[in-house]
């Protein structure tokens, strides 16, 4: 009796080639040649030539079922753990969430009180990216070694990122504090076009607040804005707010918010409102009184974040707004506050201004030779500071002009090098340019108002077209790179450094810590390239050597 090999397979594209297969009957007589039937033997004839004209039958097998927990996740709109997918995604960016390496640690926790084995990429695997790249806060000797230019915001050559390079990041890890200096320069041009019409000087223009007024709203409407993108980021990705925090550049522009509030008060139109309320003073001060016994402690009590060593143009961010504050404290009729900020920022920025004109060799790495935009920040802090000891006094007197005049100087002189702010890719360092010019015209206005000549009145129309056209400019340039461009935001490299350098010359500083390196130029070579903390290391390790001796 013949029988029929039915072939059980899953469904395929592969059947429609089986159809075309044709059955291999045999009896119990056939012969088997190495376990294929014999073609040769009688029985297999006989079979084939009584087989009836029947296609051959394919069966596939039942799928087993999935699990109830599967099911239910597939209805409720979640897909099965997958291993494979789980492995593609890239997990360097949990160590900058807010919660994320908490929930996983809780997670892996409860499976084990449980007694359920964790998941692969739960195991070690993902316990060593936590263990390795944990985000510690660094020192500010780490952000020196591993970055480079005015605003150690460039990755050196032999350095390497948490975080991938290849790809971009999540946009509010790429969005940083340094976004507030917009709103300084639209909040100030707010102040200049109240100042214009209401000036004594500037009568003759005939202009209205209707600008002022407009200016003011998209201020406003600007700092909202990007006060509630960065609170996302605090919620989100609090290590990279707090990488930015102890950043020795990045740390000055967290003043950034509280200067542009004190501008919109200052630039509020009269239409709106003529007096604000003295505890609005309080309240705006408060923030940058703790931001200044934080900074200026740090410039004081020295360690690897004196002001020696992080000197930088971004750092007079931090005295600015004693003078702003000064100036709209003034204005609501308060004394004593104001005087007591600008006597905090009069001391303090006489230290920075000595201490930048000095370039120590302490800062040399972080000054470059060429100039840079933030160097118009020199001209931000005496201008502001004219402006309100002027309200303080009661008149433009011989202090506040004083400080106009080395306003005046500083502007100038950084305004006839012009080839020195050439070819610089843009960015939002670019807005420093803005409040400093806009500062400078404002107190032009002042001086002009005690000082009235054609000469003033010139000057003070000049530098108010001078700062209206570059924030202009500057506003559509960044529309332009945000929407169009999209490149406005690139990648952080300044937040994402790792805590040591990868590549040390391990075999070079083996010798020198054991002693065993007599080649003054091995020694010589080996402090050109180490680090600040390899340097340290080296000086205590050959201190008892020299003891002995």
């Amino acid at each position: 009796m013949a029988a029929t090999i039915s072939l059980s397979m899953p469904p395929s594209p592969m059947e429609i080639q089986l159809q075309n297969t044709k059955e291999v009957p045999f009896s119990p007589e056939t012969n088997f040649n190495n376990g294929i039937p014999d073609s040769n033997s009688a029985a297999t004839k006989r079979a084939s030539s009584s087989q009836l004209p029947e296609e051959a039958e394919f069966h596939s097998q039942p799928q087993s079922k999935s699990s109830a927990f599967e099911d239910q996740a597939i209805q409720i709109g979640h897909s099965p753990y997958q291993p494979s997918i789980e492995s593609l995604k890239d997990k360097r960016f949990d160590n900058f969430k807010t919660w994320s390496g908490k929930l996983e640690r809780q997670i892996s926790l409860a499976s084990l009180l449980r007694g359920k084995p964790l998941r692969k990429s739960d195991q070690p695997e993902n316990a060593s990216v936590q263990s390795t790249d944990q985000i510690d806060p660094l020192p500010a000797d780490r952000y020196f070694d591993a970055l480079e230019g005015p605003e150690l915001d460039t990755l050196r050559a032999s350095e390497e990122i948490l975080l991938p390079e290849d790809k971009k990041w999540p946009f509010l890890l790429r969005y940083p504090i340094s976004s507030f200096s917009i709103c300084l320069g639209v909040s100030s041009q707010a102040i200049l076009w109240k100042t214009l019409p209401i000036s004594a000087s500037t009568k003759f223009l005939h202009l209205s607040l209707t600008p002022n007024l407009v200016l003011w709203f998209i201020s406003l409407a600007l700092l909202v804005i990007v006060a509630c993108i960065y609170i996302l980021k605090i919620i989100f990705y609090f290590e990279a707010v707090r990488r930015e925090y102890y950043h020795p550049i990045r740390i000055n522009f967290f003043f950034s918010p509280f200067i542009a509030l004190l501008f919109t008060a200052l630039g509020v139109p009269p239409s709106i409102s003529n007096n604000l309320h003295p505890a609005l003073w309080y309240v705006l001060m408060a923030p940058i009184l703790c931001l200044e016994l934080k900074i200026y402690g740090q410039w004081m009590s020295g360690g690897d974040r004196r002001l020696s060593k992080v000197a930088n143009p971004v750092n007079h961010l931090s005295i600015v707004g004693n003078f702003v504050g000064a100036l709209l404290g003034a204005s609501m009729g308060l004394k004593e506050g104001p005087i007591f900020f600008f006597a905090v920022g009069l001391a303090h920025y006489t230290v920075l201004f000595v201490t930048l004109y000095q370039r120590l060799p302490t800062n040399e790495s972080v000054i470059p030779k060429e100039l840079h935009p933030v160097f118009f920040l020199f001209v931000a802090a005496p201008s502001v500071a004219s402006m309100a000891w002027a309200r303080i006094q009661g008149s433009f007197d011989y202090g506040s002009r004083i400080s106009y005049f080395i306003a005046m100087f500083l502007y100038l002189s950084l305004a006839i090098r012009v080839n020195f702010f050439r070819g610089f890719k843009f960015s939002l360092a670019w807005w420093a340019y803005t409040f400093p010019m806009t500062g400078a015209a404002i107190a032009t206005i002042r001086y002009s108002n005690e000082v009235t000549t054609v000469a003033t009145q010139a000057l003070a129309v000049i530098l108010s077209i001078i700062a209206t056209l570059t924030v202009t400019a500057l506003f559509i340039t960044t529309v332009l790179h945000a929407f169009v461009l999209q490149d406005l935001f690139p990648n952080d490299i300044a937040i994402a450094i790792s805590d040591r350098s990868p590549n040390k010359p391990r075999r070079k500083w083996f010798h020198l810590k054991n002693g065993t390196s007599s080649d003054s130029k091995d020694i010589e070579n080996f402090l050109k390239s180490a680090t600040s903390s390899e340097k340290k290391d080296l000086e205590i390790k050959t201190l008892p050597e020299t003891a002995k001796l």
